[in-house]
This record gives structure tokens, C-alpha cells and sequence, in this order.
């Protein structure tokens, strides 16, 4: 298996505007293949689903061909996946679906790790239901989610577990496995959040155990698009339907309203080009993905090794949270300067990097009292010379 990034940087015109981008949390950069797509399908795909003529069976063709890809990414089945516009959506439809007798005298775990995504649809319907809501807390030495507080954490009223697969902010990659055996032991749902995990590593839905996996296209180079796949599609049918439509079954019960059709084909698209980033990569769209995601979780892994160590070189540069394995992404503070100020000073030098991220995991590592955290991620098409740009700029802020 190889990684050529040179050449996956020649699929992303974006990268012609000459910054550096470090700030995949907020969007991957789009590479051409996608954009060419979703323009193309906004000229054409103009129809709904249910006709039988021809703009709206290409409608309901998309439709399929999106479950089956994103079924692919993660190693599932399509009849499991729910299409939706964002992960914090389609969370909250499933929060909202669940019968009030599965709230009743129960208790949720959530953890400080997880983004808001996956931790306000849980605290809003236990609240709305007067279920209790437990914490698994975060070490605040080295930013882990220890697995053992879980056994701890969940007993036979536990309904449901939602955790992130990796940190958005630390990059700390959760033992999904582990705490999959405690909710399975309990009979709660695991629900997974893995939108910070995909665009790094292979995801096996059946490997990781979990019931519910959600994914966010944005986060890999595909358009506002997102999917939450149940591992058993037979559960989709235990739970409350959400479609305005009284005739839908299976995902579609789960599918508030009608699809942007465009942008799922741009989703499709997305997927393409991961399978496609290591050139060597054969097979099955599944095996093809697995190849180049595994070449690409490896040189990224490297680079962040040289990262967090330029980083380290620094005197008044502090990484937050040391836990491994991690995605690459990493929050740092700058001794002596606010988070805001060292972000504008990178823009100042064509560098984009987020400060003070929307996290629980930083408030309580306490990255708030020494003037925020700066938080910045690698990307399919990040470099060693833009690594070295980065360091030499903060080491000119000092």
C-alpha cells in the first residue's frame, strides 16, 4: 500500500488558493470530483422519487445508491442506513423516536468526549422524559475516555449509551469495542458517533459491535450530507416512525422528509474518492476503501508524530491530551496568549486553525483558564512543509 499526497493534492482545486488548511472540523476541503457531481446533479436531478418516468427513477436511484455507499464506508447493509442533512439531526430524530417507555425510570450515559451532536438529543429527552443522565468523564492527564467507568456507570435501567469513536478536538480514539460488551451486557442501544473517526481510519460497524454508527460527509470532502446506520436493520422497525409518510418502511421511517437529491449524489461521489486515494486499491468498493484508508490512516499517523513533536520543540506550546491511539487532530494552548489571538496571528500567515472549539472534554482539562485551546486537524491532503510553516510561525508568536 502507498500514499501518494502529492497526487491527491492535485484532486482539490481549493488548495489552489494558497492557504493551509487545518481546520477539517469545520469541513474537509472538496475535491473536484465531488463538486463537479453535485453541480451536474442540480442541473438534472430536478424530481422526487415515485414516478415512473425517467428524472424520478434516477431520483430513487441516487437514493439507493447512497445507502449502498455509505452501507460500504462502514461495512454494514444498505437497508440499515438513514440519510439525513446532519448528524445532529438524525440523532435527534432517533432520540424522538424511541418509545416514552424506554425513558421511563431509566438512565442514559453520555461522555464528556463527545461533541454536542451526540450528547444534547440524549440530555433533552431524558430531561423531557425524567430519565437520569450519567457522565463518563474524560482523564484529564492524558484526555482518555477510560472504559472501566462504564461497568461502573451502566446497571439494568442503563436504555441507552451514546459515545463518540474519536475526538473532534483531542483526537483520542475511544474503545468502542469495550464499552459495546458493557451496553450489550445491560441491554442498552450503543449509539456511536464516529462522523470524527471516519475520515481517518477503516470503520467496521460489526468489528466496533455498535448498534447505531452516524457519519458526516462534510468531515471527509462530501457535501452537508449525513447517514446513521443501524447494524441490525430489523431494529429500524422497533422504534417510532418519523417520515411524513404514512407508506414509509424501512430507513425511509426514519427520514423526516424528502432528500436533497444533489447533494446525495455528491455523497456517493465523496465516497468514491476515498476508496480511490491509494492508487494500488482493488476490488470491492468495500475492499478498495478499507486498502486506502488504511494507507492513508498511515501517513497521516506519521505526520501527526512529527507534528506533536514540532509542537513540543516549542517552549510555550502545551498539547493538550497524550492519549493513544488518536485521529490526527490536536488542541494545543500558547503560554501567555489567548486562543483567538494565536489563530488571527496564523490567518495573518495564510494558516487556518479553530480556537476555543465547542468541548466539554477542554473545559474540564481546563484549557479555558490559561486562555483557550487552538485546535487543528490533518487532512488527506496535508504536508510536512505545512507542518513546518505552522511551527515556524508560532515560533515567531513566542
Amino acid at each position: 500500500m502507498s500514499y501518494d499526497v502529492a497526487r491527491v493534492r492535485g484532486l482539490f482545486p481549493s488548495l489552489g488558493d494558497g492557504w493551509i488548511h487545518l481546520d477539517p472540523q469545520v469541513g474537509m476541503q472538496i475535491p473536484d470530483s465531488v463538486a463537479s457531481t453535485v453541480s451536474k446533479a442540480f442541473r438534472a436531478l430536478v424530481s422526487a422519487p415515485g414516478g415512473v418516468y425517467p428524472a424520478a427513477l434516477q431520483s430513487r436511484a441516487i437514493i439507493d445508491a447512497a445507502r449502498g455507499a455509505v452501507a460500504d464506508l462502514v461495512g454494514g447493509q444498505s437497508r440499515g442506513v438513514v440519510l439525513g442533512p446532519s448528524r445532529g439531526a438524525l440523532l435527534n430524530t432517533l432520540a424522538e423516536s424511541m418509545s416514552p417507555r424506554v425513558w421511563l425510570g431509566s438512565t442514559v450515559i453520555v461522555s464528556r468526549l463527545d461533541d454536542e451532536a451526540n450528547l444534547v438529543p440524549w440530555i433533552r429527552a431524558a430531561d423531557r422524559f425524567g430519565a437520569k443522565v450519567s457522565w463518563a468523564e474524560v482523564d484529564i492527564e492524558n484526555g482518555a475516555l477510560p472504559p472501566w467507568q462504564y461497568r461502573d456507570l451502566a446497571g439494568e435501567s442503563t436504555s441507552v449509551i451514546a459515545v463518540t469513536a474519536a475526538s473532534s478536538t483531542i483526537g483520542t480514539v475511544t474503545d468502542v469495542r469495550s464499552v459495546a460488551e458493557v451496553a450489550q451486557s445491560v441491554g442498552a442501544l450503543l449509539v456511536v458517533d464516529a462522523t470524527s473517526a471516519a475520515p481517518y481510519m477503516p470503520l467496521d460497524i460489526t468489528e466496533l459491535q455498535a448498534d447505531v454508527l452516524v457519519v458526516s460527509a462534510e468531515r471527509w470532502g462530501g457535501p452537508q450530507a449525513a447517514a446513521m446506520v443501524f447494524r441490525d436493520p430489523d431494529q429500524l422497525d422497533r422504534v417510532r416512525a418519523a417520515s411524513l409518510s404514512p407508506r414509509a418502511v424501512g430507513p425511509e421511517r426514519l427520514e423526516v422528509d424528502g432528500h436533497q437529491h444533489a447533494m446525495l449524489a455528491g455523497l456517493v461521489a465523496s465516497i468514491e474518492h476515498l476508496a480511490g486515494l491509494d492508487e494500488a486499491a482493488t476490488g470491492t468498493r468495500r475492499e478498495r476503501i478499507v486498502t486506502s484508508m488504511t494507507s492513508l490512516s498511515g501517513y497521516l499517523q506519521r505526520l501527526l508524530t512529527y507534528l506533536v513533536n514540532s509542537l513540543e520543540q516549542l517552549n510555550t506550546v502545551r498539547v493538550v491530551g497524550t492519549s493513544d491511539p488518536r485521529v490526527p487532530t490536536v488542541s494545543f494552548t500558547f503560554s501567555g496568549v489567548s486562543a483567538d489571538k494565536v489563530v488571527r496571528r496564523l490567518a495573518d500567515n495564510g494558516i487556518c486553525a479553530l480556537a476555543d472549539q465547542p468541548s466539554r472534554a477542554l473545559d474540564g482539562i481546563g484549557a479555558g483558564d490559561v486562555g483557550g485551546a487552538v485546535t487543528l486537524g490533518l487532512g488527506q491532503y496535508s504536508t510536512p512543509y505545512e507542518v513546518d510553516q505552522l511551527v515556524r510561525c508560532l515560533g515567531s508568536l513566542a
